[in-house]
């Protein structure tokens, strides 16, 4: 099995819960993509060695084909120097030209076998480089479908996240309230209920007060006067009297005199 055979197992015994480790599973998450991502450059590197060796081999299959040609070019022109003289009955000169040719005939065959082992290398490399460009293609879209796995697992997670947060608070929320710390609502209940009696008997002992009698004639004579001087005011910017509606509703309340005390009696 290889490396992305392995990891993707790796990958499922993270969801299906195989793997027990200390790390979190967003750690291990990461890990495993991190590990993939490293396996892929090296992948990388190895398929670009092989590109690298192929065009190195194509620049030498080139030179030795240059060297051939230049062989065969001097070996001719070795061969027509000698007929050439052959021709003109020069035994030194055909000898010279003879050997030249023979060397030069040497090295062209040594060229062009140079070439022929050079084709034969070049050709090798070449499906090499075609293997290792696809290996790399292919391991592109493994990383690929692990990086959308990766999201895939982290977004279980935290669905899981939320949904061991609910458990917890449905948890909370079905113990009952008396077992918590704080008051009962009940306690509560009867707490607010002593202060609205005391602000209702506070307030009713206000109102039966001879100060409190004092206060609402203070209110209805300060009514009064502001009656009057509205009316004055209306006299002053020439407005008109108000209407009987209107004037029994601006009207001061009237303040009822205290009854007299009976004879013999005394005031409370």
């Amino acid at each position: 099995m290889g490396f992305f055979g392995r990891l993707w197992g790796y990958v499922k015994a993270l969801v299906t819960g195989g793997v027990e480790s200390r790390m979190r599973p967003e750690v291990q998450i990461e890990q495993a993509l991190a590990e993939a991502r490293r396996q892929d450059l090296e992948l990388r590197n190895q398929a670009a060695r092989v590109i690298a060796h192929r065009t190195e081999l194509q620049m030498k299959l080139d030179r030795s084909i240059e060297d051939s040609a230049e062989s065969r070019a001097h070996a001719a022109q070795a061969l027509k120097n000698a007929d050439a003289a052959t021709r003109d009955g020069d035994a030194t000169e055909v000898d010279k030209w003879t050997r030249t040719a023979q060397a030069l005939a040497m090295k062209l065959e040594t060229a062009e076998s140079m070439v022929e082992s050079l084709k034969t290398q070049y050709g090798t490399a070449t499906q090499q480089a075609e293997i290792a460009k696809e290996q790399v293609n292919d391991n592109a879209m493994r990383l690929q479908e692990l990086s959308a796995k990766r999201m895939e697992l982290l977004g279980k997670l935290e669905q899981a996240k939320m949904q061991e947060q609910v458990n917890a608070t449905l948890e909370q929320l079905s113990k009952p309230m008396e077992s918590n710390a704080g008051p009962t609502l009940k306690e509560i209940e009867d707490k607010i209920n002593r202060r609205m009696a005391m602000a209702g008997a506070k307030a009713e002992l206000d109102s039966s007060s001879i100060e409190g009698a004092q206060r609402d004639v203070e209110r209805s004579l300060s009514q009064a006067s502001a009656q009057v001087r509205l009316e004055k005011l209306r006299e002053e910017l020439g407005l008109p009297a108000p209407k009987p509606a209107e004037a029994e509703a601006t009207a001061p309340t009237q303040v009822e005199a205290p009854a007299e005390p009976a004879e013999g009696g005394t005031t409370q």
